[in-house]
């Protein structure tokens, strides 16, 4: 555990596995890998593997809506506190506000505001917090007008917002 995110060998959070070659083989974890980014133990067996865990939840009529999110999410924000502002936001937008309330929670940890961390370069701005992505999917279709999608890639990427 470190900085309040589980982490394989203190470096890599756990959805980061998919790339990181040099915590799966070990002929990855030498030269010309960076001295920082070598582990100092060697090991035979991997460390990390890329194949992902596939948990199934059948979708229950009460079910309101989905939200999937970069790691970025949900170091700052719990699940309840995810759901409690899709539950309390139009459903406009939804997607831009998690990520603010994350940015806001990133900022507060810094002792900061967040009016000054998005003051911050992105470039300089990605050592306070990791990039984050949200897609919120409602899953009623009573009602056709409304949006059934939000999306919202914030971070370093500045991906736009998507509503409808």
């Amino acid at each position: 555990m470190k900085h309040t995110v589980w982490r394989v060998k203190g470096l890599i959070q756990i959805s980061g596995s998919i790339g990181d070659a040099y915590l799966k083989k070990k002929e990855f974890n030498q030269a010309p890998l960076l001295t920082k980014f070598r582990l100092p133990e060697p090991f035979e067996t991997p460390i990390l593997k890329a194949e992902p865990t596939i948990q199934v939840q059948k979708l229950q009529p009460c079910d309101q809506f989905l939200i999937f999110a970069s790691d970025g999410l949900w170091e700052h924000l719990s699940n309840q506190e995810a759901v409690d502002i899709v539950q309390s936001c139009p459903r406009n937008g939804v997607a831009k506000k998690l990520i603010k309330a994350a940015l806001c929670e990133a900022a507060k940890k810094r002792g900061m505001r967040y009016s000054d961390l998005k003051k911050i370069d992105r470039g300089v701005r990605r050592h306070f917090h990791d990039d984050i992505t949200v897609i919120v999917v409602y899953l009623d279709s009573h009602n056709p007008r409304a949006p059934a999608v939000s999306i919202k890639g914030g971070g370093d990427f500045g991906i736009g917002i998507v509503n409808g």
